[in-house]
């Protein structure tokens, strides 16, 4: 039996892109955010104001990844609402509090910049959730 090595490096390579190109379309927005940090700061935006913003979708994320395996081995259906309304709402009260911190540190552009930031990672977070997964979303 003969094994083309090249084949087989290429069957390899192609999973590998593949698996990236999943893993990018997943966090498209925290790359997105990354991404339009310097086009923003050339453009005049607060970097106060988009840190925030930004450190805060990021930890948001990281957040709902972490509660998503939590809530994966709770069972039982009421108790298992509970978690998700819990996780749901403790990422909007996280989010909500970054904006708040934003305008009270750096002040009302700071503020508004944060806002804006996460206004635009959550628009693509949710366009990429309603192609990717058109009957989940439907349910929340």
């Amino acid at each position: 039996m003969v094994v083309d090595a090249d084949a087989t490096y290429a069957g390899r390579s192609g999973a590998a892109l593949r698996n990236l190109a999943q893993l990018v379309w997943r966090y498209l927005d925290v790359v997105l955010v990354v991404i339009a940090l310097a086009p923003a700061l050339m453009l005049g935006a607060p970097v106060v104001g988009y840190l925030f913003g930004a450190v805060g979708w990021v930890l948001q994320r990281v957040v709902a990844a972490t509660d998503r395996r939590w809530t994966g081995k709770v069972t039982a259906p009421v108790k298992r609402l509970g978690v998700d309304l819990f996780e749901a709402f403790g990422r909007i009260w996280l989010l909500a509090g970054v904006i708040v911190a934003a305008a009270l540190v750096g002040g009302r552009r700071d503020g508004l910049t944060a806002a804006v930031v996460i206004f635009c990672a959550y628009s693509v977070a949710f366009a990429i959730r309603v192609i990717t997964h058109p009957s989940r979303s439907a349910q929340r």
